[in-house]
């Protein structure tokens, strides 16, 4: 099978995609939580599946955090959005959305769908609206709650062996709100992803 790879033309530019989506998700985030969210820059990357755990910050990988994932595809083009929200932040987060309910295990759920509706949704929507792709997402899946980071990633679910990897890692200043979202890219979508880049970049 061809290796499949990215050039540092092609990987900039998913690079510049990712900012203009995560800015557009960040921008939705700080309305609903009306908080300023720092955005750094997001990480592009090839990897093995095996090498997951290295597409997230060091200082995430040991520790605990409740997981989603979800999938998405449309012209061809398949991936999946997985969102690592560490248990340590939802406390400050019912705070900011003014959660009544108790903050037990499903108040937890409920606030981690809320916030991975509103990452997830306008991440990909963003990616597909400027490649001129409309994404048809998949139902959330929750992935575990109070896990470790470093087990979710390495729970060997994956469908492919190779994959293109993007890590927006987002985080709210003055609050302790942390997470990160990887869209993870199948092998057969980079090859066509990689067409349309070109293209864009011609």
């Amino acid at each position: 099978m061809t290796d499949i790879t990215i050039t540092e033309d092609q990987r900039d530019c998913y690079q510049e995609l990712s900012n203009v989506a995560m800015g557009q998700a960040a921008d939705r985030l700080a309305r609903l939580l009306d908080a300023y969210v720092v955005l750094p820059i997001p990480k592009v990357n090839m990897i093995e599946s095996s090498e997951l755990d290295m597409a997230i910050q060091d200082a995430e990988k040991d520790t605990a955090v409740s997981a989603v994932c979800q999938g998405f595809i449309g012209s061809g083009i398949a991936g999946e959005a997985l969102l690592l929200f560490k248990d340590t932040s939802f406390q400050d987060l019912a705070a900011l959305m003014n959660y009544q309910g108790p903050l037990n295990r499903y108040g937890e759920l409920e606030l981690l769908m809320d916030v991975s509706s509103v990452l997830i949704g306008a991440c990909v929507h963003g990616i597909g609206e400027q490649l001129e792709i409309h994404f048809n997402q998949g139902h959330p899946v929750v992935l575990g709650q109070h896990c470790m980071a470093e087990d979710i990633l390495r729970s060997g679910n994956h469908q492919w062996t190779k994959t293109l990897a993007i890590e927006i890692h987002y985080t709210l200043e003055h609050v302790n709100i942390d997470c990160d979202l990887l869209l993870l890219f199948t092998e057969d979508s980079v090859l066509k992803l990689n067409k349309v880049i070109d293209y864009l970049l011609d």
